[in-house]
């Protein structure tokens, strides 16, 4: 792949959950600086998918940031007219790309921020308390909880685009 720049190149991402397949999608990508993978896919699931919070459905747009050397992954949710939802982050091991894949291992954490800025909340603790990796792989769990704590940083001190930039 290309260090400077995507070329609208087919990929899949492939999201990896306690060493499974959790979903694998068909994305476009948009730029490869050697560090970070930028992609845009249509909202992957088979219908729509409420949280509460926000409501992924059919026809949403995610471009998605992933970072080889950073322990998350940033995704701007946009509508079908364009309008911009919010940032959907999931912290992840560091992102692996080869042969059109891009591989990442969700970590259970998650961060969503409105797209005004106003709403940050902190996701799925539980899920993470209970997955064991605290115990399995002390490292890996210090190394997301920073994650998710530097993305809530960002998200309130400078917004997330900072990140992006």
């Amino acid at each position: 792949m290309s260090a400077n720049s995507g070329d609208g190149t087919a990929v899949e991402v492939v999201l990896l959950k306690a060493g499974r397949t959790k979903i694998r999608y068909p994305a476009e990508l948009l730029a490869d600086d050697g560090s970070r993978v930028t992609v845009r896919a249509e909202w992957a699931g088979e219908s729509a998918r409420d949280f509460g919070f926000v409501r992924f459905e059919p026809g949403d747009v995610f471009t998605e940031w992933y970072w080889r050397d950073r322990w998350y992954a940033v995704k701007a949710v946009r509508g079908p007219s364009g309008v911009l939802k919010g940032w959907y982050c999931d912290v992840t091991r560091p992102a692996g790309f080869s042969g059109g894949e891009l591989v990442v291992e969700d970590l259970d954490l998650d961060l969503w921020v409105s797209a005004d800025g106003r709403e940050v909340l902190r996701l799925d603790e539980d899920e993470f308390a209970a997955s064991g990796l605290r115990e399995r792989d002390p490292e890996a769990a210090r190394n997301a909880e920073a994650a998710l704590d530097e993305l809530e940083r960002l998200a309130r001190e400078d917004g997330l685009g900072s990140l992006l930039a």
